[in-house]
């Protein structure tokens, strides 16, 4: 494959793994509002349901909803910074985008991932994280095959260096 090939197939998949991340956020979004759970995944908090909390402190549920919606935020604001790093930068074959691109969801996951294996409550791990998984394994071989591309001199950059 050529280097422009390695460059837009990279790209092209990075862009898919942060359109699943986008997914994850709006579905995130509108469960916080519109579901009997707690967030995808997550039905009860060690038996206890939303509808439990809420009669017994309303305040805590709304709380719990603002932190959910402001997570989908983030989220979805990491994806379109991804998948617009990678389409406009990275498929250009730019070192700083690239960089950037792989740096930003990988700050987010390193921060969100490990608390979610420390026990603290119960959850179906496939609905709860499936998704970002994916997308993550997407990501990742994106990023990797574009990394192929940038590798290569880049055409004419031979004489330019002449």
């Amino acid at each position: 494959m050529s280097r422009e090939q390695y460059l837009r197939n990279g790209a092209g998949l990075m862009v898919f793994g942060a359109l699943i991340f986008l997914v994850y956020a709006v579905v995130f979004f509108f469960r916080a509002f519109a579901s009997s759970g707690f967030e995808i995944g997550v039905e009860t908090l060690n038996g206890v349901t939303p509808q439990q909390l809420d009669g017994l402190n309303p305040a805590i549920m709304r709380y719990i909803t603002h932190l959910h919606v402001a997570t989908a935020g983030f989220i979805a604001a990491t994806a379109i910074a991804a998948g617009g790093l990678a389409w406009y930068g990275i498929r250009e074959g730019l070192w700083w985008a690239w960089l950037t691109g792989v740096i930003v969801p990988v700050v987010g996951l390193a921060v969100a991932l490990p608390m979610h294996y420390m026990g603290h409550f119960n959850y179906d791990w496939v609905s709860h994280l499936g998704l970002i998984y994916v997308g993550t394994i997407i990501y990742v071989v994106g990023a990797v095959v574009a990394l192929l591309g940038l590798s290569q001199a880049a055409p004419g950059a031979a004489r330019a260096a002449r």
